[in-house]
Order: structure tokens, then sequence, then C-alpha cells
């Protein structure tokens, strides 16, 4: 990944980017008009990776009022810039805003066939909590992935803890 490439908030204007990026994936895709809630939802947080002025990817957190959980919603990168990390600061700095939010966990779902994804979330210590038969659009089952929560004695821990910032 290019040494200048950025974690910051998503803006008004990413949108065009946001919406290129997604059509590159298959079903389940977030709309403009989905896009535009979440950037104005104060119960959601959209972050972007950019590199000299493009997008290389984004994460999509929501937090549920009175729950200990966050929930990635989204993560997705763009094609050009797998295998140089960036999933890995992404989810990383998916943990750093849950826990800035105050929350003690993280959930996340993933398609059954997405194998890549499934080994970057356990290689981050998340662990399968729960099969979900034809939960997506297409009917391809998921499963449900946690880390942390609200458990006597787990502490919700991610890559970076100790350098506050780190990844921005």
């Amino acid at each position: 990944m290019p040494a200048e490439s950025r974690l910051r908030d998503a803006r008004p204007d990413d949108l065009p980017a946001l919406l290129a990026l997604e059509a590159g994936f298959p079903g389940d895709r977030l709309s403009a008009r989905q896009f535009r809630h979440h950037l104005a939802n104060p119960r959601a947080r959209l972050r972007v990776a950019v590199a000299g002025g493009r997008l290389l990817g984004y994460h999509l957190l929501l937090f549920r009022k009175g729950s200990a959980w966050a929930r990635l919603y989204s993560i997705a990168v763009d094609p050009a810039a797998r295998g140089q990390g960036l999933g890995r600061r992404l989810l990383a700095d998916a943990g750093r805003q849950a826990r800035a939010a105050g929350r003690t966990g993280l959930r996340l779902e993933v398609r059954q066939d997405n194998h890549a994804a499934a080994a970057l979330y356990e290689a981050a210590g998340y662990r399968r909590t729960a099969t979900l038969p034809a939960y997506y659009q297409d009917g391809t089952n998921g499963w449900r992935y946690e880390k942390g929560g609200p458990r006597k004695g787990v502490r919700f821990t991610y890559p970076g803890a100790e350098r506050p910032g780190n990844g921005t």
C-alpha cells in the first residue's frame, strides 16, 4: 500500500467512489441512499482508506443504543489494493472506533464462500459464533463472528491499541 495512504472519516463527496467500489461486489451492495443515511447517522461510523486522492476501501460500523456491541456492517477493499494489508488496517481501525464509542465488543457477518475475509477475521482473533442459513440476498449462508463483548474477564483488544490514533 502506498506510504501516503491514510484512514479518515468519510465525507459526502466520497459517495461516487464508495458506489464505484460497491459496484465491484456481487449482491448485497449499499446504495447511494444507504450511504447518505449512514453519513448523517450519529449511530454509524463510516471510515475510508485513501491514497493519492483515490478511495481504496472503507468500513461501516453501526452502534445500537444501549448495546455493548458495535456491528461491522460492511468492509470492502478495492481489488487493486488487496494483498497489501489494507483489510487488516480497516478491521483494526473498526476495533479502535468501536472502543472509542464505548463498545466492549464487535460483531460481524460474512458470507461462507468469502474465505479470505473469514481468514482475516480469524487471524485478528474473532471467533465464529453462529451459522446463518440463507442469510444473504442470493441465498448464500453466512457466519457470525465476534470479538470481545460484555463477558466477565474478556477484554476487547485490537492491533494498535497501545498507540492511540494509530492508522489515521
